[in-house]
């Protein structure tokens, strides 16, 4: 199931994209892709594809922004953030 809506530009589709305390990931379709990577850069959600449907895999960062979660899993950038790292400083 996906929700479609008209909108009269791309500033009206980033603020609708936008209008929400979630922020997992989205989409962007369009047959002119510098277009659609500069909306996906406007899009406040941690993931973001482009001419393809939200997706994931082991290989891939995973998390949103927002209500959504802070950081990220899966990947390398995932296992980065279960791990405490330590300063340890020693004076000679």
């Amino acid at each position: 199931m996906a929700q479609i809506y008209v909108v009269k530009d791309d500033d009206e589709a980033i603020k609708l994209a936008n209008d929400s305390h979630y922020g997992l990931g989205g989409a962007v379709f369009s047959q002119d892709i510098e277009r659609a990577k500069r909306m996906a850069s406007r899009i406040e959600t941690g993931m973001v594809y482009i001419n393809w449907l939200t997706d994931t895999a082991a290989e891939l960062p995973f998390g949103g922004v927002k209500r959504s979660g802070f950081g990220r899993e899966l990947s390398d950038l995932g296992i980065k953030e279960f791990v405490n790292q330590k300063l340890v400083v020693v004076r000679r």
